[in-house]
């Protein structure tokens, strides 16, 4: 055997040094907390309905603000959540200070609760706060008393000094105090909520422990309602791993069936929504959140996009966001924080493709489904936008926006939907490049007045052409055509034959400026009336084949064996396809021009 080390081993032995002294990853550990769960059954299970929401913008929301909300700010709050249909709403710590019990108190006092709507305050296991909470709910018809106590290693060990026992005591503790204050206001529907706090940094084996010391309390079975609430209080796993403690918990409490599991998921690694999904698919009941996820260090579970995701997937989600740009004012300016441009779903970008390919994609899908209404069922399936913008008040103005990287369907989207310009593949290409050399000059988003602009300037404006008069005839088979064209300011006659009035007036112009014309490509449609306005479109009387709506009509030529496109509008048909002949013709002449 060699005695000489391998480079395998070396590299296996090698001590790490980290490059910066001060970012240094040795400092952490793996997480210790997952429960053995070999046989979890989570993975094989889908979502099929919307768990109960529960509502804490008012509570924790509110306590990660730079400055808490007012009264007023928070009724006005309040409404929303209402109005958006959630049945269970934490409203606040009315032990914890003046503002937050008076504000309990002028939502009972005042009648501002519906009576399918439940009040929950959040209060910690000591026994003069237990009893300043219940007097704040005094008379309410039903409230969710939500007590809790830490119950990690990390906050058992270094910030408590306690035991397990110790712990365990206090959340005893809490849960009989709940119990007997609960019984002086009898007139009150009672539901008892316990949350070991840090679940997500518990062993998962000792949270079962407690919280069915808790039951032993509480008594579930016997017709208490009870809520157990698994925080994500630091997120400091992957969402599957947490999966894993819910469904651990779940098998192992013993008063399972009579309780309802909650789950409040916490952002610190970015996966709050992605942790709370799979802790439904583990046997929870119940989601805890705020709207567009507010809360302490990086934010609680955003409801709004976990419900939306929901509604993607065509589970009702039993929350009304088709108003969702008021919902999100009215959250703003409450939180007095700014909404980012890439929130999912209510972000002012989400629904925005600025990529040529993307904005390519969403037209033809949107243009598929327009003709195919009787095939596709009236079930959303578009490229690139998992929901139709329009169910969260969102117009269709928002998906595409053209800018250097755009490509030809975005600008094709733009003028088709805002203006009625249906332009073929061969005009997309033509435009695009006209539109992206004007994009990189500017370096910065083209708005749409801009994009039509530059398609008036390039087409429809010319300026120094323009088709004047003109008589189309029919003889011995043989169309004739006699016209004035304006050129370069001055009148030319044009006279030319062909099989039709565009071939006859190409072969005018032909004849009289010795050039080689030829068709090569050509479109027309019809232009709805109402894109008309302000779009480069006129009139012209000179010829009887009128149609209800403006004509477009588009002409590719080949002049000297060079390529150009030309766009032609009237009521005319005829009319609208010779200008779009001689708008592509007067490009060529520029270019030489130039």
């Amino acid at each position: 055997m060699s005695d000489q080390t391998t480079p395998t081993a070396v590299a296996k032995t090698a001590k790490i040094t980290p490059k910066n002294a001060v970012f240094d990853f040795r400092k952490y550990r793996p997480f210790a907390f997952a429960p053995s769960l070999p046989d979890r059954t989570w993975p094989s299970k889908t979502i099929e309905k919307s768990p109960i929401w529960a509502s804490v913008d008012l509570r924790d929301g509110n306590q990660a603000l730079i400055d808490p909300m007012t009264i007023e700010q928070k009724m006005r709050f309040f409404k929303t959540l209402v109005e958006v249909g959630f049945k269970e709403i934490e409203i606040g710590f009315p032990s914890a200070a003046q503002v937050e019990f008076d504000f309990t108190r002028k939502l009972i006092e005042e009648n501002h609760v519906p009576d399918d709507v439940t009040l929950q305050v959040l209060v910690q296991a000591r026994e003069h706060l237990i009893a300043r909470t219940f007097e704040s709910l005094k008379g309410v018809k039903r409230a969710v008393v939500h007590v809790y106590n830490s119950t990690s290693r990390v906050q058992r060990e270094k910030v408590y000094a306690k035991n397990k026992d110790e712990i365990k005591e206090i959340a005893i503790t809490g849960a009989k105090l709940l119990k007997e204050y609960a019984a002086k206001y009898p007139e009150t529907d009672w539901v008892f909520q316990y949350s070991p706090e840090s679940f997500s940094q518990t062993e998962t084996e000792y949270a079962v422990e407690v919280c069915d010391a808790v039951c032993d309390v509480w008594q579930p079975q016997q017709g208490q309602e009870v809520i157990f609430n698994l925080p994500a209080t630091v997120e400091a796993s992957m969402p599957n791993v947490f999966a894993d403690q819910v469904e651990y918990f779940c098998r192992n409490l013993p008063q399972r069936e009579h309780v309802i599991i909650s789950l409040h998921t916490h952002n610190d690694r970015g996966c709050a929504v992605a942790a709370a999904e799979l802790g439904v698919l583990a046997g929870a009941d119940r989601i805890e959140g705020t709207l567009l996820g507010n809360g302490e260090r990086t934010g609680n579970m955003d409801i709004m996009v976990m419900a939306m995701n929901l509604f993607s997937q065509g589970i009702d989600p039993e929350l009304d966001f088709s108003n969702m740009s008021e919902i999100v004012q009215v959250v703003s300016e409450c939180n007095n924080l700014p909404l980012h441009p890439r929130h999912p779903y209510v972000g002012e970008l989400v629904f925005t493709a600025f990529s040529g390919s993307h904005q390519d994609a969403i037209k033809k899908s949107l243009d598929y489904n327009e003709n195919h209404q009787s095939e596709t069922d009236n079930v959303w399936d578009v490229a690139y936008l998992p929901i139709d913008p329009a169910h969260i008040g969102r117009s269709y103005q928002d998906v595409v926006r053209i800018n250097s990287q755009s490509g030809k369907g975005g600008v094709a989207y733009i003028l088709q939907r805002n203006y009625g310009f249906n332009l073929p593949r061969w005009m997309q290409i033509d435009f695009s490049r006209v539109v992206q050399k004007q994009a990189e000059a500017v370096a910065r988003e083209l708005q749409n007045d801009e994009i039509l602009q530059t398609f008036e300037d390039t087409y429809l404006q010319q300026g120094k052409f323009e088709l004047l008069d003109y008589n189309v005839s029919n003889k011995g088979g043989e169309v004739y055509f006699s016209g004035q064209v304006q050129m370069n300011n001055d009148t030319i006659d044009i006279d030319g034959t062909g099989n039709g009035p565009l071939s006859s007036f190409i072969d005018g112009l032909a004849q009289h400026t010795g050039k080689s014309l030829h068709i090569i490509n050509y479109a027309e449609h019809a232009i709805n009336p109402h894109h008309n306005s302000g779009n480069g479109i006129d009139d012209d009387t000179n010829s009887d084949n009128k149609t209800n709506a403006n004509a477009a009509a588009y002409i590719q030529l080949n002049v000297d064996g060079e390529v150009y496109s030309g766009i032609g509008t009237c009521s005319s048909t005829v009319s609208a396809m010779l200008k779009g002949a001689l708008s592509a013709f007067a490009q060529a002449l520029n270019v030489e021009a130039a």
